[in-house]
């Protein structure tokens, strides 16, 4: 098909201006990634084989995450603007010293901010809009397998990637089917920050 985005001067210099920065990106800058036309792209969000929303006017707009999966997985090359910058992350867990743990494990890749208190970081969610979200199912004064339940069903928190971090291992089953992304055994921050890596796209180093 016609890669008419590809030449266009004017997305090039938007990109190559702010690109690195960016969190979302519209359906001209996806098809420039893409080396498609428009009608390409629609397509593809028709057919949900790529992740997206549309504003109150209309428009498709995609995530730096989805637009790094997709382009991975179907042989793309990654322009180095979307490889600059740290994926949001927020971790919830009761327990302090997990939170460093996390801290330490995901700091040099990504920009992480931990909360204690559950209600702290469901309110802090909408404005951080994160890539991906670490939680615990059993915490003080929460109801994991509800909160992902909740966070699987509204369309702007169903997009984020939710990775259950637990000593529940019976739960693991459980999470999955209630919308988790992944589950990973409390204490190995090593499969924590793999899963984290995998399910932003980053390159890992």
């Amino acid at each position: 098909m016609k890669a008419e985005n590809m030449e266009n001067p004017e997305i090039r210099l938007r990109l190559a201006r702010d690109g690195g920065t960016r969190e979302l990106f519209t359906a001209s800058e996806f098809a420039h990634f893409c080396h498609v036309d428009l009608k390409t792209i629609h397509n593809w969000a028709d057919k949900g084989e790529i992740r997206h929303f549309r504003t109150p006017g209309r428009h498709l707009r995609f995530r730096r995450g989805d637009v790094l999966e997709f382009l991975r997985k179907y042989g793309y090359p990654v322009p180095d603007l979307l490889r600059s910058g740290k994926p949001r992350v927020v971790a919830l867990d009761d327990d302090p010293h997990v939170l460093a743990s996390i801290r330490r494990a995901l700091g040099r890749r990504f920009e992480v901010t931990t909360f204690q208190d559950p209600f702290d970081a469901l309110v802090a969610v909408g404005k951080l809009e994160p890539d991906a979200i670490i939680v615990d199912v059993q915490m003080r004064g929460l109801d994991g397998m509800r909160c992902l339940e909740r966070l699987a069903a509204f369309e702007v928190t169903s997009k984020i990637r939710t990775v259950v971090f637990s000593a529940q291992l019976d739960k693991r089953r459980a999470v999955l089917e209630a919308g988790a992304s992944d589950f990973v055994p409390k204490g190995d921050v090593a499969a924590l920050r793999e899963a984290i890596e995998r399910l932003t796209a980053v390159d890992r180093a």
